[in-house]
Parts: C-alpha cells; structure tokens; sequence
C-alpha cells in the first residue's frame, strides 16, 4: 500500500528562520526571528512536514566549510526539536555559477531559483507539492516554488521590492505567512 502524500511547507533559511546579515556559519551569529518558533509549531498543527531549502554559496565561495554548516544546521534544528518542532530535513546547495571555488564553480538545479532541492524532498517524503507552500524572502525562492509546482508561494517583505512578485501573497513575517496558509492554502 503507498504511503500518502503530504503537504510541506518550504523555508528558506536567512531571511525568514533567522536574521539575514550575511553567510552566517556560526551558532554566535544567528539570531531567530522573533514568532518563529510560534508559527514553526503552528505551520505543524496545520499538517505541514517542515524543510528547509537554503542557497549557501559562502560555502563555494570558501568563506566556511560544509562541516561548519553541517554544525550549525544541527545547532538550529535542535533549537527547534527542543520546542516540539521538528524540522523533516535542511537541504542545502553550495554552489555559485559565477563566484564560485573549484568544484562548486558551476550551474545546479539545486541553487534557487532551480527546483532541485525541493525535488529531493519531494521523493524523500513523498510529498504533495500542489498542497505544499514554500517561504522566502527573494523572488529566487518563489521562482524556486513555481519551478517545483508548489501550490503556495509566499514572500516576505522588506529584502526587496515586491512590485511584479509572482508570490501569491506578500506577508510580514513567518506569523502571517502561517496565518494565510491557515485561511487561504491549498489542502492535501
């Protein structure tokens, strides 16, 4: 018998779980947004398996090391584990087309706006991608969403201008995005 499908919602990491203030690496630099563990609880109560899909091109650029980022993921979801939140899976691309150091100097479909990473969590968890919703704070993350035919896409003010945003709804924080999804989501 198949397992069902489920319904993820999708987290960029800077900008939307923590304050973004440049390739952060180390656990003395990241500082969570105020709610978001509130709205991480209840984004779980609504039915949502948590991912997070995060760019981290300081990683191809060689302003810190896979394994540093590796520690702090694990320092980030215990945080959350603590709070009764668990957090399915951190997926990461580390690549930069352009600005990249050796074998991360190149085009993947993981790096938003390419659907990669949201693929792999799809097969892992077999997810229902039109029940799904993807949170981020640049337009390379709804990109990412419409790429990888998630049904909610939405957008967090104040990175940049969200005149011409293909997201579905422009919210304030995590909060409201959970809110919305609450009042307005496609369900599995």
């Amino acid at each position: 018998m198949p397992q069902d499908r489920v319904k993820a919602l999708f987290l960029d990491r800077d900008g939307v779980i923590n304050v973004d203030s440049g390739y952060i690496w180390r656990i003395e630099d990241f500082i969570f947004f105020e709610g978001v563990f509130e709205a991480c609880l209840a984004a779980q109560e609504l039915g949502y398996l948590l991912v997070v899909v995060t760019n981290q091109a300081g990683i191809g650029r060689g302003l810190y090391t896979e394994q540093q980022f590796h520690a702090l993921t694990g320092w980030m979801e215990e945080q959350f584990r603590e709070k009764g939140i668990e957090i399915a899976r951190t997926y990461f691309s580390p690549t930069h087309p352009e600005e990249g150091i050796g074998v991360y100097k190149r085009e993947s479909p993981d790096r938003k706006p390419g659907p990669g990473m949201l693929f792999k969590a799809r097969d892992a968890f077999n997810i229902d991608m039109a029940a799904s919703a993807i949170v981020g704070d640049r337009e390379t993350d709804i990109e990412a969403g419409i790429n990888g035919g998630v049904g909610n896409r939405l957008l967090l003010e104040g990175t940049e201008d969200t005149n011409g945003t293909r997201a579905d709804a422009v919210v304030r924080s995590l909060a409201d995005a959970v809110a919305w999804l609450a009042k307005n989501g496609t369900t599995a």
